[in-house]
């Protein structure tokens, strides 16, 4: 699975907004590696497939990938300090049920998980047709006093991997490397030109 259809699969809508100065100054305290830094909201064993999504969602090519930007740091920081309180009971619920369909699926714990193996999961719930993103968007529409019972264990975890990807193209897209070595960067923009063909412009711009 590339990144392109990663993107793709998980193309579903996250009602989630960030003043501008929040995001920078969480992205500009993410400098360490990610075996030195200490969690804020992540247990020791997210913190491990956390990671593993943020490369397989954002893996590195011939751009920076997610963990070039320290994500993992970044979506802890975020989780720790922007979810309120019953997002933050909502994404650990869905991380349980992550985990224990891991188990269910390759009969070891997710603190020993591979990142081949979390890639294998979760390409089960989003190498999906169309019909199926389609019930899945709509199901994630509902608030969750309004989802069946039945279907609550699937809310939760979607829940908690959209959570996963949305912060992550959140933190990827306004980090400083992305910005300025993927993206168009110009600290001190030229004249305006309103009309220009796309195909002159190239990237999206950073600022």
């Amino acid at each position: 699975m590339n990144r392109r259809d990663t993107i793709k699969g998980l193309a579903l809508s996250f009602g989630y907004v960030v003043a501008a100065p929040t995001v920078l100054s969480a992205l500009e305290s993410c400098t360490t590696t990610s075996e030195t830094w200490p969690a804020l909201y992540f247990s020791k064993d997210e913190l491990h497939y956390v990671t593993h999504l943020v490369d397989i969602i954002l893996p590195s090519t011939e751009t920076p990938g997610g963990l070039d930007v320290n994500l993992p740091q970044f979506i802890d920081m975020m989780s720790q300090d922007m979810f309120p309180p019953e997002e933050k009971n909502m994404f650990k619920e869905g991380s349980e049920i992550f985990s224990v369909r891991f188990k269910e699926k390759f009969g070891n714990d997710i603190s020993a998980s591979s990142r081949d193996e979390i890639a294998q999961l979760f390409a089960v719930y989003f190498d999906l047709k169309d019909e199926e993103q389609g019930k899945i968007r709509y199901l994630q529409s509902k608030s969750i006093e309004e989802v069946p019972s039945e279907e609550l264990d699937n809310y939760k975890m979607y829940k908690f991997l959209f959570n996963i990807r949305s912060l992550a193209l959140l933190g990827y897209f306004t980090s400083e490397k992305v910005g300025k070595e993927v993206l168009n960067f110009d600290p001190i923009p030229g004249r305006y030109v309103p009309c220009v063909p796309v195909s002159e412009i190239g990237n999206a711009w950073t600022i």
